[in-house]
């Protein structure tokens, strides 16, 4: 018999982060979340999206063994002003058994019915700044800290539970080249030229500080049109300030700016933290410190965090100086390969700016649907 307990207190919400830790133990591929960073997203006294979002979270126990989690939440953002009368689902981690998933997705869909929702989709996070999408390809592929692992049968089973496709995401693998291509030379500078632009570096995290506002509003602005987006707000970005700035290292942030000095096009870069993660399992004390530390002095692996362009400078080749600047880089510290971030499959725009590059396609996600 399957039970589904809503969860309230500390030590049922630990159980709820390390459920998958123990699900994929023996799983190469799969890298696990900080305790403490989840712990912290997940409590509704530490996480200021819940200034604009409501959320339960849900432990399904077979045999009193728990057999699977899942979040139900309302971001009344997307609800009220963007008018979607969707509940979404995120923290989805079942074993195989299709009777736990759909004992998991029918109590968030009775949280939505509650709420006067029309359907249920997921997985997704709060926000646009949590994790998104449901692995579909690239099941033998080192997960990165900003996405969702999962096995082949998730999807399988929301298939069979009558779940349509949703949004779907691509990731690209981009290999470096061992030198900088005078072609991105001269481009780079050509479009310096034509549009009075230059590039503005960052020596410590304290100079990165006055400007992450004006690239929240350029991430806003950059991807405004996009079908699941919903705007960053201010008291998103003061929490993402104090939460990641500290653990950026800024000869990884490029910003370009017009002859007026307004940021036109950045990108957020950090060093591969994937292995550094696996070896941490969850714990920053006594070593995972030691690991991440390590991972951001050496390593052959980069991930694109954030990257935003002003759609008003998307076709005048302004991502040829971010590149440029990144090759250099990535050349002195002995980057080889950069993981993209998802983007969305019809956002034609950014995935353009890998296309100069040895590049393939190695991971794809989606969310999915369904009606009440």
């Amino acid at each position: 018999m399957i039970s589904i307990e809503e969860i309230h207190h500390k030590k049922d919400f630990l159980q709820f982060i390390k459920f998958p830790n123990e699900l994929y133990k023996d799983n190469p591929y799969y890298v696990p979340a900080i305790i403490k960073e989840e712990l912290t997203a997940l409590i509704k006294e530490e996480n200021p999206v819940y200034n604009n979002a409501k959320a339960a979270f849900y432990l399904a126990k077979k045999d009193n063994k728990v057999v699977g989690r899942v979040a139900a939440i309302i971001n009344h953002i997307e609800v009220e002003e963007q008018q979607k009368p969707k509940v979404r689902f995120g923290w989805l981690d079942m074993i195989d058994d299709i009777e736990v998933t759909k004992s998991l997705l029918n109590t968030v869909i009775e949280f939505g019915k509650k709420h006067q929702l029309e359907y249920i989709e997921g997985p997704v996070g709060f926000s646009q700044m949590d994790k998104a999408g449901m692995l579909t390809k690239g099941f033998e592929e080192l997960n990165t800290m900003i996405t969702w692992y999962n096995a082949p049968y998730y999807a399988e089973h929301l298939k069979t539970l009558g779940y349509e496709d949703g949004a779907t995401w691509v990731e690209y693998k981009i290999q470096i080249p061992e030198s900088i291509r005078p072609k991105v030379v001269k481009v780079s500078e050509i479009i310096k030229k034509r549009y009075g632009l230059r590039l503005l570096r960052f020596k410590n995290s304290k100079e990165i500080i006055p400007h992450v506002n004006k690239m929240f509003e350029l991430i806003n602005k950059t991807y405004s049109s996009l079908q699941t987006y919903v705007p960053i707000q201010q008291y998103q970005i003061d929490h993402y300030k104090k939460k990641y700035i500290p653990f950026i290292n800024p000869k990884y942030i490029t910003c370009v700016t017009n002859s007026e000095g307004k940021i036109v096009a950045f990108s957020i870069i950090m060093p591969s933290f994937s292995k550094a993660l696996q070896k941490a399992n969850g714990k920053l004390f006594p070593f995972g410190f030691y690991h991440i530390l390590k991972a951001q002095r050496k390593n052959d692996t980069a991930a694109f965090y954030l990257i935003g362009v002003d759609p008003e400078y998307q076709n005048k080749g302004v991502v040829a100086l971010i590149f440029k600047e990144m090759n250099v880089v990535f050349l002195a510290n002995g980057i080889t390969k950069v993981e993209t971030n998802p983007e969305l499959i019809e956002n034609k725009a950014i995935q353009a700016l890998w296309k100069d590059y040895d590049s393939i396609q190695h991971k794809q996600r989606q969310t999915f649907k369904k009606y009440f």
